[in-house]
């Protein structure tokens, strides 16, 4: 399995996740969902990584993840994000060459986190 593909399966299998991209599917590293909780929810998750590191730009050789309702998109109102399908929850992931059960034990802990 790839890790891409690995990434976007945790991503179907998480229960309060939701995949609104899934690009693996069609080659990319990059998989976008969001997570019960709001912005607060997708902070927590965020915060409570220890593999994958927080950015404003993906694509590298390491994992990183970023919160486009506050990055690349915060310039937009409320209501264009919601047409373009970024809500305050949604994230976006950008999977690197870390190791997928690391990565899987890594997503899976912030998940819990920003259940809380």
């Amino acid at each position: 399995m790839s890790f891409a593909s690995g990434a976007a399966a945790w991503a179907r299998a998480a229960a309060s996740s939701r995949p609104i991209g899934l690009w693996p599917l069609i080659g990319s590293t990059l998989i976008a969902f969001e997570v019960a909780g709001g912005k607060q929810g997708a902070f927590r998750f965020q915060d409570a990584l220890r593999l994958v590191r927080i950015s404003n730009n993906l694509g590298d050789a390491k994992s990183l993840i970023t919160h486009p309702a506050t990055t690349t998109h915060q310039r937009l109102t409320p209501e264009v994000r919601a047409e373009l399908g970024i809500f305050d929850n949604s994230l976006r992931l950008s999977i690197g060459l870390e190791d997928m059960e690391d990565l899987k034990t890594d997503l899976d802990q912030a998940l819990a986190a920003a259940r809380q």
